[in-house]
């Protein structure tokens, strides 16, 4: 085989190797899903429905999850003063691992009127795995402090997973994950790809340049052979 030949085969090679790496790579799940809230306020029960998303960032050794509301839930029947309502919630955790996340955010930042629909700010925590594996992640009790009271909304239509990732436990790690605290804002530890679609990019970007610079030393090595052999005759 000519010199030519032989650096074009590398060349496919390294480029469907590429390919095949960047197409058995892991993606994160989401899905928007509706819960059916039942809210024990002070003033009696009250339900809602409200479409639940959750996102997973990847942050160190763990994930910082995200919960969103895309509708309110539960009202007041007086008007909430600008920081009068505190949320926070639990995440419950699945699959390949188990136990709940807790998570939290800032206050209302406007005053919400009397008997209208209580809009949840993005709540956020972090889960570090303790498995290895896909780990699903479901709404679970949403915590309303506001004027003294407490409102705790509960699921009753046993909500599907809002987020599943594929996960892999730190060294050492083993059993379920069991509760972790909120999130402070700040991610611990170095930055990682995030998860979803454009994770997948990252990571597999750098693999399949390592597949590439395998094909460039064989390239390298079969050019100093040919000038060997040239040198030889």
């Amino acid at each position: 085989m000519s010199y030519q030949k032989r650096t074009a085969a590398l060349a496919s090679v390294a480029a469907l190797a590429g390919s095949a790496v960047f197409m058995a790579a892991p993606a994160a799940r989401a899905d928007v899903v509706d819960v059916n809230y039942k809210c024990q306020t002070p003033i009696g029960v009250k339900t809602a429905i409200s479409p639940i998303d959750i996102k997973g960032v990847k942050s160190g050794s763990g994930y910082k999850l995200t919960m969103s509301w895309q509708k309110g839930v539960s009202s007041s029947p007086v008007e909430l003063g600008k920081g009068a309502m505190s949320p926070s919630a639990t995440i419950k955790v699945g699959g390949a691992d188990s136990g709940t996340v807790s998570v939290s955010g800032p206050a209302n930042a406007a005053a919400i009127p009397a008997n209208t629909p209580i809009k949840i700010n993005d709540l956020t925590g972090t889960y570090t795995p303790k498995a290895s594996g896909k780990v699903t992640f479901t709404a679970a009790i949403l915590t309303i402090k506001a004027l003294g009271t407490t409102t705790t909304c509960t699921p009753t239509n046993s909500p599907g997973p809002s987020l599943t990732l594929d996960v892999t436990a730190a060294s050492g790690s083993s059993g379920s994950s069991g509760s972790t605290g909120s999130d402070t804002g700040t991610d611990s530890g170095g930055t990682l790809p995030k998860t979803g679609p454009d994770d997948s990019v990252i990571a597999l970007g750098t693999l399949g340049g390592t597949v590439l610079l395998a094909g460039a030393a064989g390239t390298l090595w079969l050019t100093r052979r040919n000038q060997t052999a040239r040198a030889r005759r």
